[in-house]
């Protein structure tokens, strides 16, 4: 399982109601439909690298390789940004992903 940055355990700690709350809502959202874990995963990843979110993208990558998403299928899933957000933002989401391949790979 990922482990989660510091500063959102933090803010959890310090406002444990919203934490709760929030968690509650992502469940709700997972389960709201028919896509499996790995699919909202990469749909997330898309999100993240379309947002400009380092972060969500590095946290977003390992979530969709624990749910069993393949070193291809991530960067399958970068490379879809192209023809929407642009060939230097998907590069910056691409190589976001790259990190946490490399990380995971050795």
């Amino acid at each position: 399982m990922s482990k989660l940055p510091k500063r959102f355990t933090s803010f959890v700690e310090t406002y444990p109601e919203i934490g709760s709350a929030y968690s509650e809502m992502s469940l709700a959202v997972a389960s709201a439909g028919p896509l499996d874990e790995k699919t909202r995963c990469l749909i997330k990843l898309g999100i993240s690298i379309g947002a400009g979110m380092e972060g969500a993208t590095h946290s977003q990558a390992r979530k969709a390789l624990e749910a069993g998403a393949t070193a291809e299928e991530l960067r399958h899933a970068a490379l879809q940004a192209l023809t929407t957000i642009g060939f230097p933002s998907m590069m910056r989401g691409y190589a976001w992903v790259e990190d946490v391949i490399a990380k995971t790979e050795g």
